[in-house]
């Protein structure tokens, strides 16, 4: 029987607000992949993002626009041809992935090469907002091993002191979202450090981090919307410590174990992220997140509700993806 492509949006509404520096959300919107051919089912779930010039209603065209190509067989190497990396890619990648794992009866990690994974701690996202509301989601979750602050510019110092004297013992990381400049960065950088934390994340523009270039910063410093696949590494030699990996921005789980083979390779620390989504987006990335130094896939702590099933996260630490999920 031939191969049929489906794709549907869904709406996941949040617990919260969720705020970076570009704006706020308060659900999750995302499309479904599901690939069948008779006997068996493979998923795949991304989520389009304005930043880089996805809208839903493209990502699910470009999507659809795939049927007769995966209805002819078409496999995950003629894939990574066919679309550039983004969410659509994603999506049907997994979905492929998915799909050979039920039809084997052979996990994804299996069939990739992989060793079989482990449980791995993620980050809690401390969205933005006042110090004082922030410093107050910080308490509330001051049990967590780490925390990921959300900061915008103005205000950041006062965010950060608020948020270590609310949660004394985790471990915090930052994440500007693009929204620094590098006088910002400049200033800013030796009293993070003092205040322990770890790890800045993108803080300036992407089109701008050359100013980054041959600095000994006393933070290390995670591209993010700097880096989308393995030919992104060569840039960002000499700017940044680490990489942020996402299956949205690699074009899905094929590309994203490229760009950590050789992220790793070329002497990066890796960091493996999320778009907001539920549990089915998180369960590939999780093969990714396998080592690496820092882990943000708290997404479907997020949600309202969560897929069922979906991952089994206990406090932080977030176990192996059901089959019955993915994979």
């Amino acid at each position: 029987m031939p191969r049929r492509l489906t794709v549907r949006e869904e709406v996941w509404p949040l617990a919260g607000t969720f705020a970076i520096s570009r704006g706020s959300r308060t659900e999750a919107r995302v499309l479904t992949v599901e690939i069948g051919d008779g006997g068996a089912r493979g998923r795949g779930e991304c989520t389009p993002y304005a930043r880089y010039g996805e809208t839903i209603d493209a990502v699910k065209a470009a999507i659809e626009g795939l049927g007769p190509a995966i209805a002819g067989g078409m496999d995950r190497a003629a894939l990574q041809a066919a679309l550039p990396a983004g969410a659509a890619r994603n999506a049907v990648d997994c979905a492929l992935w998915d799909l050979e794992a039920k039809r084997s009866g052979r996990p994804v990690w299996q069939l990739a090469g992989l060793d079989q994974p482990g449980p791995v701690t993620t980050v809690y996202t401390i969205s933005l907002d006042t110090p004082e509301e922030m410093a107050a989601s910080a308490r509330a979750e001051a049990w967590r091993p780490l925390l990921k602050l959300k900061l915008t510019g103005a205000g950041d110092l006062e965010r950060v002191r608020a948020i270590r004297a609310a949660a004394p013992d985790s471990q915090l990381v930052v994440d500007a979202n693009e929204a620094w400049r590098v006088g910002e960065l400049e200033e800013l950088a030796l009293t993070l450090a003092r205040l322990g934390v770890e790890m800045i994340e993108q803080p300036l523009p992407a089109g701008e981090d050359d100013a980054l270039f041959g600095q000994n910063w006393p933070v290390p410093l995670c591209a993010d919307e700097s880096c989308h696949t393995a030919e992104s590494l060569p840039a960002l030699a000499g700017k940044y410590a680490m990489v942020n990996i996402k299956l949205d921005k690699t074009g899905g789980l094929t590309e994203a174990l490229k760009l950590r083979a050789a992220a790793l390779k070329a002497g990066f620390g890796v960091m493996v992220g999320c778009m907001l989504g539920s549990s089915l987006a998180m369960a590939p990335a999780f093969l990714v997140a396998q080592g690496a130094r820092l882990v943000d896939l708290d997404a479907p702590l997020w949600l309202r509700e969560d897929r069922d099933p979906g991952l089994s996260i206990h406090g932080s630490v977030i176990e192996p993806p059901p089959a019955a999920l993915w994979g």
